[in-house]
């Protein structure tokens, strides 16, 4: 089974992104993943500054980097803030890419990210679902040096595309996140160096 870790660049409670994360995660379970879906508002993670970083890292980004090395595939679900991705989900990917001085394991920045393969999922009320935030999104993954799946899935008029157990209404929307999580599920044990 691949281990597969899905999570939301949100933490708004009725978040879309969210809602569309928890979708994601249950096609992945039935197409025979492990899955840990990920809250991020379960992690004490400060701003990021160099000042505070070179106090200590916090034990929560120490933890986030376990859990995100242990998982050779994920699907990032992101939010379009302005036209591109919040500013939690980029303090997230910059907690986590930064070496921790000296430390055995994660004095590598890149360690958590090199080698995976990750799928991209949107939710927005707009027409165009969240594109934007995974247009920017791709070059800062690929930096990181991720494998990123040629889908991707963006849910447009998200606030009328869930019913009230949140599940996407459409087929034709459950199939393009299905798509995601194939893609994925697919090249993780093929490209994954872990």
């Amino acid at each position: 089974m691949t281990k597969l870790l899905i999570f939301a660049g949100s933490t708004r409670q009725h978040s879309f992104n969210r809602r569309l994360a928890h979708v994601a995660a249950t096609l992945a379970r039935e197409a025979g993943a492990e899955v840990t879906h990920l809250e991020l508002s379960d992690f004490d993670i400060p701003l990021y500054n160099a000042d505070l970083e070179a106090t200590g890292t916090p034990p929560d980004v120490i933890h986030l980097k376990e859990i995100m090395a242990a998982h050779p595939a994920w699907i990032i679900v992101s939010p379009e803030y302005n036209g591109s991705y919040t500013g939690l989900l980029k303090n997230t990917l910059d907690w986590a890419s930064s070496p921790v001085k000296g430390h055995p394991v994660w004095a590598d920045g890149e360690k958590p990210f090199a080698d995976k393969v990750v799928g991209l999922l949107s939710a927005s009320p707009g027409a165009l679902g969240g594109l934007r935030s995974l247009s920017h999104l791709q070059p800062l993954l690929l930096a990181l040096h991720c494998w990123l799946a040629p889908k991707q899935f963006a849910l447009g008029s998200a606030g009328k595309a869930f019913d009230e157990q949140g599940q996407l209404i459409e087929e034709r929307q459950r199939r393009g996140v299905q798509t995601v999580v194939d893609q994925v599920l697919w090249a993780a044990p093929r490209l994954s160096t872990d």
